[in-house]
Order: C-alpha cells, then sequence, then structure tokens
C-alpha cells in the first residue's frame, strides 16, 4: 500500500500535463489545483481502500472532465416522452412560446414592474396580472406569490394566526414533496380543527366546530388522490353558504387550478376557478405552473378586502414573485381571454391532441428503428398533482421487450444525449409517449433514435 501512495503524483506534475497547460489557459490556476487536490484526495481514499494507484493517464482525464462539468449548465432542456403531461421532476408545465417572449423581453432590460408609466411615481407589480384574473375568474381582485404553498401559507398566515381553522379530515392531507396541510398550517400559526371522518364530512361537522375562536373555513381539493366508495364531502356552495351562515371567510386551495372544462376532453370533472369564485370562496389558491399551463406561481384570487390585507402583511414581500415569471404569467393567461389555451398551451395542447395524429406520429418515430419498435396502445397521465388517475388515450413506440436489461441500458443511453430523451419502462421495454412531446420536438426525437438504430439491429 505505501508504495501505491508513493505511486501518486504530485499536483505540479499533474499540472505540468500538455492538456492540462493548455487547460490554464482557458482557467484560473487555483481553480485548476482545487480541482487536482480533490482528485488526488479521491484517489488517496481509493488507495486506503486496498486499490491500486491509477496512472497520471487516468487522473489527468479525471481532471479534465471535472473541469468539464464545471462547464456544462446543471440544469438543462430534456425532451419528455414519459407518458406524464405534469411531470413534476421535468418541470411541470412547458410554456408557450408568447409566454417565453414575454419572459425574455422583460428579462434583457429594465421595466415598468414597480412603476407607474403614466405618472411617473413608484407603482405595484401586482397590476400586471390583476385585471386579466378578474376578468377570467370573475373576482374581485388577485394576487401572486411564488407558489401555491407560498400562497395557502400567506392567506392562513393574514387571516387565522393564533385562531382556528375548520377543515374536513379527509382534507388534511400531503399534496406531494412533504407539503402537507397540517405542517403548514402550523407554519402560519393557525390552529387545524379537523372534523367529520376520512370519507365523510357533512354540513353539521363543520356547523358544529364554529366556535368565538374560528376564523376560517377551509377547502382542499384532493388533487393527487382521489377516495371512492361511501364517500360525503361538503361541496364549495355548501361550505360558502355555512361561512355566510356565521360569517365566516370560506378558504379554498383548489391544488392545481384549471380554467377549462376537463370532461370536455375525456377527463374526470376537475374544479375550475371561476367555479369556486362564483360559489362564494373568499380566497381561492392556485398554482400557475400546473393545468393553469405557465411558469410557476401560487395565485390568490377572491374579495378585495381580504386580498387586500394579504398585499400589505410582510409576509407578502418576502414570497412575491419576479418580473420573469409575472410577464410570463401574464402572457399565459392572455391565451386564455382569447380562448386559444388549447392551441397555444402546450399542455393544452397535448390533452387535445386526437389519438390518431399520435398513432401517425408514434409510427414515425417506430420507423426510424425498424423491426426494433413497434407501436402499441397506451395511456397518458396528467400527473403533477392534478387529475388523480386520470389518463388519455395514446399510442406508445415500445423499444427492446426481449433481453433483460436491454431497455434500461437504451433508456440510459437516451439520457445521457446532448438533448437527453426520457422515457419510461414497463416489461423490459423502454415505451415513449408523442402525446407528452410537441410535434416540433419530433425531429430530436427521430435524431435520438437514428443514434440508436446502429445498436438495436
Amino acid at each position: 500500500m505505501d508504495k501505491e501512495f508513493r505511486n501518486l503524483p504530485g499536483v505540479d506534475k499533474v499540472l505540468a500535463d500538455a492538456r492540462m497547460v493548455r487547460l490554464g489557459e482557458e482557467y484560473p490556476h487555483d481553480l485548476l489545483v482545487e480541482v487536482i487536490r480533490e482528485r488526488l484526495e479521491t484517489e488517496r481514499r481509493s488507495i486506503a481502500a486496498g486499490k491500486r494507484c491509477a496512472s497520471l493517464e487516468k487522473i489527468v482525464e479525471a481532471v479534465l472532465a471535472g473541469v468539464d462539468a464545471l462547464e456544462k449548465p446543471g440544469l438543462r432542456r430534456v425532451i419528455n416522452a414519459s407518458g406524464v403531461i405534469l411531470h413534476t421532476n421535468l418541470g411541470r408545465a412547458p410554456v408557450s412560446e408568447a409566454t417565453l417572449a414575454a419572459m425574455d423581453a422583460v428579462s434583457r432590460g429594465y421595466s415598468n414592474l414597480e412603476f407607474n408609466l403614466e405618472s411617473g411615481a413608484r407603482g405595484s407589480r401586482h397590476v400586471h396580472v390583476e385585471e386579466i384574473l378578474c376578468r377570467l375568474t370573475g373576482a374581485e381582485t388577485g394576487l401572486v406569490v411564488n407558489n401555491n404553498a407560498a400562497a395557502v401559507l400567506l392567506g392562513l398566515t393574514v387571516l387565522a394566526r393564533r385562531k382556528e381553522v375548520i377543515v374536513s379530515r379527509g382534507q388534511a392531507v400531503e399534496i406531494g414533496g412533504g407539503f402537507r396541510v397540517p405542517d403548514v398550517m402550523r407554519q402560519s400559526g393557525a390552529k387545524l380543527v379537523e372534523v367529520g371522518t376520512t370519507n365523510c364530512t357533512y354540513a353539521a361537522d363543520y356547523e358544529q366546530a364554529v366556535t368565538p375562536r374560528t376564523a376560517a373555513l377551509l377547502r382542499v381539493h384532493s388533487s393527487n388522490f382521489r377516495v371512492v366508495g361511501f364517500v360525503r364531502e361538503v361541496g364549495i356552495e355548501e361550505l360558502a353558504a355555512i361561512g355566510q351562515k356565521y360569517d365566516l371567510p370560506v378558504l379554498d386551495d383548489l391544488g392545481s387550478g384549471c380554467f377549462l372544462d376537463t370532461t370536455a376532453f375525456g377527463l374526470a370533472r376537475e374544479p375550475t376557478v371561476q367555479q369556486s369564485v362564483r360559489a362564494g370562496a373568499a380566497l381561492t389558491f392556485f398554482s400557475g405552473d400546473k393545468l393553469v399551463g405557465g411558469p410557476q406561481a401560487g395565485i390568490i384570487v377572491g374579495e378585495k378586502s381580504y386580498v387586500d390585507r394579504l398585499k400589505r402583511h410582510p409576509l407578502a414581500r418576502a414570497l412575491r414573485i419576479d418580473k420573469t415569471r409575472l410577464a410570463g404569467l401574464a402572457a399565459t393567461l392572455r391565451h386564455y381571454l382569447r380562448e386559444e389555451a388549447t392551441a397555444k398551451i402546450p399542455v393544452w395542447r397535448m390533452i387535445a391532441e386526437p389519438p390518431e395524429e399520435i398513432e401517425r406520429r408514434a409510427g414515425l418515430w417506430a420507423k426510424t428503428l425498424g423491426n426494433a419498435a413497434r407501436v402499441v396502445p397506451g395511456e397518458t397521465m396528467v400527473g403533477g398533482g392534478s387529475l388523480p388517475g386520470g389518463s388519455l388515450p395514446t399510442f406508445l413506440v415500445a423499444v427492446g421487450g426481449g433481453k433483460k436489461g436491454t431497455a434500461a441500458a437504451i433508456a440510459r443511453k437516451l439520457r445521457l444525449l446532448e438533448t437527453p430523451v426520457i422515457g419510461r419502462i414497463s416489461e423490459d421495454a423502454l415505451l415513449l409517449d408523442p402525446r407528452t412531446v410537441l410535434p416540433e420536438e419530433d425531429e430530436i426525437v427521430v435524431r435520438a433514435l437514428q443514434s440508436l438504430a446502429d445498436n438495436l439491429k
């Protein structure tokens, strides 16, 4: 072992390699030394574990790779052929071209984010989406923060700190990523009062729980699961009537949020923001980056007296949205005003695409691989904490399906391309779903499959 440690080159010897000398013309000396020392420390641990010392060649190659990794962006574009439209791990909703252009425009220079061009005085960032939100939802006003968790936290903190909020026991849920309603309520300082049972809650349960300390009634939409069988829940209209009876605001956490009738696309009915506002919710909370199809945002719409209180609270500043996402959200919302969501917003384009068009595209993909691929019927999930169990018919390109482990190897090759292509594996076949890939991305998928063709023949 001592001999192996003696074989370990010094920093100067590694730096003397011709490739490192050339690299030194592009990168600071101290950075190269730091990367080399980290590599040599890795080698020392390897030798201590009983392995032989790597050659100078291998050490230099490892250092070159380490420096190269610093240059490559960690966050990269990928092609989502997984069959999950709102794939949380892949960034949820892709945005429209108009949304992207709006975000780019305000990023390139200064903007009137909080500046009133007419008066020349300081303005409010909220005005850039308020009117659009009101027209779309019928609400008196609106407010946008960083994400929906932030929106709910802000609402509960402002309206119910050190007071009680009544919620159905079946709605004290975990939304995803460790986001639990009871935890958020604790953080806000509100006390959770659960009523009813996991599967059945009635209007009388809420009424019996009202006390002088009650600050609000809360509904949490079960956006990522569904309870079936013997189930009874209090709808938002009925809950709003209870709130009116006891002079209590009703807070409606829709989670994903939706402006369109999902049943028109063969999906289960998803409560819309408009329905929540019409029913009488004082505040309605929802995401901007799920079924709305825009950049990440937490949107709050409702009665002006409550929204204004939220705007004035110090926490609103800590949770506020930045200029690029604000511009992008406004552009996304305009698609709904123009009634062009299914033609312009990627999420709705995917949902609305006819199965026969997907089958045609799948056939073109499969043709690239000849007999190594086949087109099979399947299902696309909406995902992203939206429409639990909701799926759409699709056609998949199945690659492999023979020797065990082949599909995993193919999937890895596609993941390591310059523009990674992400599929899913089922029964040792790699499945690629055109529904979750925009038609303008087909060329990238075909090129990726062509790179596999020789290995699969």
